[in-house]
């Protein structure tokens, strides 16, 4: 007997990686304050291996405005500082020897505007996932028909699958929608 739940359920699991997906791209995008995932991205190059710069180093946001990198070990103060200058951040790190400071200028209004532009290209590409999901579904169920579920399941499963689909889209808006309002935030 073939169950509607499995296809609800791959459904809602492929949505659910879109949402996640969603979440690491915004928060890749800067929004006027500091925040230590801008530096998920970085990676050091640490005795001949590439490694993830919160491998090496202790990240933290003193204030608003400003990251604090502290290397685990001094010489690789000169390599996250040339990694970080070289990285497509677009911030110029402050190196006392100690501490590697990267301070979060203000953005301007036009920033603003291509940053919110940016979100909202993520947001349409995470919506598009979850509406190739909910195709994938109703498509595995119209197939199921075939090896003999009944057409009135088959239509109770497509309803299942558009509630998680109206579900995912709404958290989607609702991720957006925050995203927009710290961006825009001055």
């Amino acid at each position: 007997m073939i169950d509607i739940k499995t296809y609800v359920k791959d459904a809602e699991e492929k949505m659910e990686m879109s949402l996640s997906f969603l979440d690491d791209a915004l928060a890749s995008i800067r929004a006027g304050k500091a925040n230590p995932r801008l530096l998920d991205q970085i990676r050091i190059n640490y005795y001949g291996s590439v490694v993830p710069l919160n491998n090496v180093a202790t990240i933290s946001t003193p204030d608003a405005r400003t990251i604090s990198i502290q290397p685990w070990e001094k010489s690789l103060s000169k390599e996250i500082e040339k990694t970080l200058q070289n990285s497509e951040i677009g911030i110029t790190p402050e190196n006392n020897g100690e501490v590697i400071l990267l301070r979060i200028p203000p953005l301007t209004e036009e920033r603003r505007k291509m940053l919110v532009k940016q979100a909202k290209q993520e947001a349409e590409n995470a919506k598009m996932s979850v509406r190739n999901a909910r195709r994938d579904s109703i498509d595995g169920l119209k197939k199921a028909i075939k090896e003999g579920l009944p057409e009135d399941m088959e239509k109770d499963g497509e309803a299942e699958v558009q509630k998680v689909h109206d579900r995912y889209i709404k958290k989607i808006d609702d991720i957006f929608a925050a995203k927009e309002k710290e961006i825009l935030t001055v």
